[in-house]
């Protein structure tokens, strides 16, 4: 697919045990049908082809040889078709059974994986049949001639896309996931971004649990995509039940999952552009296996499809349903922790905030009021200061007051305009002149405010800003930038609103009422005048562009490592119901040349702990030169 997209499935067929024409015809129609669907990868469960509980009719040549013809079957049924299969058989070569997983494309067999580790414990006795994967490879396998092709079994096998070379298959089989050193490990330090597991995993109470987790565990750890392919009822119950378990993570995530007993098909589109930029990054990802010689396969089964059925969130930074009440508990812990530990450390009597009535002097405001309460210290001690201007509104004074007031914190007041006002004067600026002067003029001295209170009451400035606005730089250098602890400034935009609602509904009452409204009310720095009825004149999202817009690209750009062709292609496809592409686009572009002209800012912010994968901390996460030319990510938006 495009942009480092693959899409991948894991499909568990209608199966009769020990009928390997009946499987390969059912096999064959399901191939049928994912061609049609744009699949590029798709993977069967462990001996699909003769089924798994066949028990001593494995030792049977009849069982045998219909199996190979069975395969050679399904391997003409891949002609023509862009897509690498993956099915399993019972394998004889050199007067022993293996248990094996072919892989298959365009009407050929190119390779035969083994499985290396045989359970023969409880239910499971692999051993009276099958022989582990031999130590020599590869092995050339006779028995298995097909179009003239005579095709190896290697335990190491890598299988690599003609055109995209990143995408590159690695195979192990069912148990094989479960043993302390996994085949998978060696197979992704070779360079494997994917591992397919053709497994027949029987059903008992608690092991659908486990099985995610050893999945979760194995795809995190070595930063790769794992299609796990699981037997289904088709499969014998003499003594166990098979429930098609079919699962695909992507580094550590679930994308896709078929619910136990329902015959489904898991399918998604795994990212591997983003595994490889991951393996980049990460300095303890080991690649390389010493001196081993890889065993590889190239195969043309990438197409340049489009995305169909990968779930892409507008919201990056904010979890959906119920995970998001636990991940704003869990955040707000973490803020108002790092900040009490700060406060305790400095030995400071107070906590000094200033209030504009906006969502991250609530939020900080909220954070620094927990932080209090963990140390057991009067809430008076958090001194709350609204600092009315040019720009205040009505309704943010109200706000303002009403939270402060909510919260029990202490109230102070101090108008800044006759202030400012004599700075112009002092400084020749015509007050009329409404340029940024004239607006940060104000945030400066507003944070000159903060800081001699602070000094007054022995206390620390707790700053407000938020990632999304460092991002920006959408900040007044030695303005709102600064502060003593920044407790916002690895939050988004995007989620700071969902922080707050969530302190909204969990405090209720008074607090309830007063942050709603804070929620219902514009983003802005409001440093120009209101317009004639009062209103807020200056809208933050006019100016920059949508917020949401912005952590998007924000989370493309750094998370994910996505070019801006990439991310603009994602854009799309997560907003195609709201902007346009020339809208998107414009943004984008007004992103990255922000991002980078405004890197100066973040290279001197004040202290602020990290709450997420995210963090454009200069001494935690991000480090880039103030100079550094954004010309070629600005060049290929050009050429969009």
């Amino acid at each position: 697919m495009k942009y480092g997209f693959v899409k991948v499935a894991a499909a568990s067929p209608e199966l009769r045990v020990a009928d390997p024409k009946f499987n390969a015809k059912k096999i064959i129609e399901i191939i049928g049908e994912h061609a049609e669907n744009g699949t590029e990868l798709l993977v069967f469960p462990e001996l699909c082809i003769s089924g798994y509980t066949c028990g001593d009719l494995f030792l049977r040549q009849t069982l045998l040889d219909g199996c190979l013809d069975a395969l050679k079957a399904i391997a003409r049924a891949t002609a023509g078709k862009k897509m690498l299969v993956f099915v399993g058989l019972p394998l004889s070569h050199g007067g022993k059974l293996y248990n094996c997983a072919a892989a298959l494309a365009d009407g050929k067999i190119l390779e035969f994986v083994p499985k290396t580790y045989l359970p023969n414990y409880n239910e499971f006795y692999e051993a009276r049949y099958f022989s582990p994967a031999p130590e020599e490879r590869p092995v050339l396998i006779l028995e298995a001639t097909f179009n003239g092709e005579i095709p190896y079994m290697d335990r190491e096998l890598l299988i690599r896309d003609k055109n995209h070379p990143g995408v590159t298959v690695g195979c192990e089989i069912c148990e094989d996931l479960w043993a302390p050193e996994s085949p998978s490990v060696s197979l992704c330090r070779r360079g494997a971004t994917i591992i397919v597991n053709l497994s027949a995993s029987n059903e008992t109470v608690g092991k659908r649990e486990y099985r995610k987790t050893l999945l979760a565990a194995q795809s995190g750890k070595n930063l790769c995509a794992y299609i796990y392919a699981d037997a289904g009822t088709g499969e014998s119950t003499s003594d166990m039940v098979f429930a098609g378990n079919n699962l695909i993570y992507e580094n550590g995530a679930c994308l896709a999952e078929a619910l136990p007993f329902s015959g489904g098909t898991a399918v998604a589109e795994v990212d591997v552009g983003f595994l490889v930029s991951e393996r980049r990054k990460q300095t303890t990802f080991s690649h390389g296996e010493g001196d081993r010689i890889p065993a590889e396969k190239w195969a043309d089964f990438v197409g340049e499809g489009d995305l169909t059925v990968r779930k892409v969130p507008q919201l990056p930074f904010v979890p959906q349903g119920k995970e998001l009440e636990r991940r704003c508990g869990l955040i707000l812990s973490m803020q108002s922790s790092a900040l009490a530990k700060r406060l305790a450390h400095t030995r400071a009597e107070s906590a000094v905030i200033g209030i504009s009535g906006g969502l991250d002097s609530a939020l900080a405001l909220l954070v620094a009021c927990r932080a209090f309460d963990l140390l057991g210290k009067d809430r008076e001690h958090v001194v709350a200061v609204t600092m009315p201007g040019f720009g205040t509104s009505v309704k943010t004074r109200n706000n303002a007051m009403s939270l402060m007031q909510a919260a029990g914190v202490t109230v102070r007041s101090v108008s800044i305009g006759g202030t400012v006002n004599r700075h112009f004067r002092d400084i020749d600026h015509d007050p009329e002149d409404r340029n940024v002067t004239y607006e940060n003029a104000q945030a400066r001295y507003r944070t000159m405010v903060l800081m001699d209170i602070a000094n007054e009451t022995q206390g620390l400035v707790v700053g407000t800003g938020d990632l999304s606005e460092l991002a920006l730089g959408w900040c007044t250098y030695n303005g709102d930038h600064m502060s003593m602890y920044a407790v916002n400034s690895s939050i988004p935009k995007t989620l700071v609103r969902s922080l707050v609602a969530y302190e909204a509904k969990r405090l209720g009452g008074r607090m309830e009422v007063v942050l709603k409204s804070i929620l219902s009310t514009e983003i802005s720095p409001e440093l120009l005048p209101p317009d004639e009825k009062g209103n807020i004149a200056q809208k933050t999202e006019d100016l920059v562009g949508p917020y949401e817009l912005h952590d998007f690209y924000l989370w493309h750009f750094l998370r994910r490592g996505d070019s801006p062709a990439k991310t603009l292609y994602l854009a799309e496809y997560a907003f195609r119901d709201k902007y346009d592409r020339s809208e998107l686009r414009k943004w984008l572009k007004n992103f990255y040349r922000r991002f980078f002209a405004q890197q100066f800012k973040r290279n001197c912010v004040p202290d602020g702990v990290k709450v997420g994968s995210v963090s454009l901390s200069p001494r935690a996460d991000w480090r880039m030169p103030s100079d550094a030319s954004a010309d070629l990510w600005l060049r290929e938006i050009d050429n969009l």
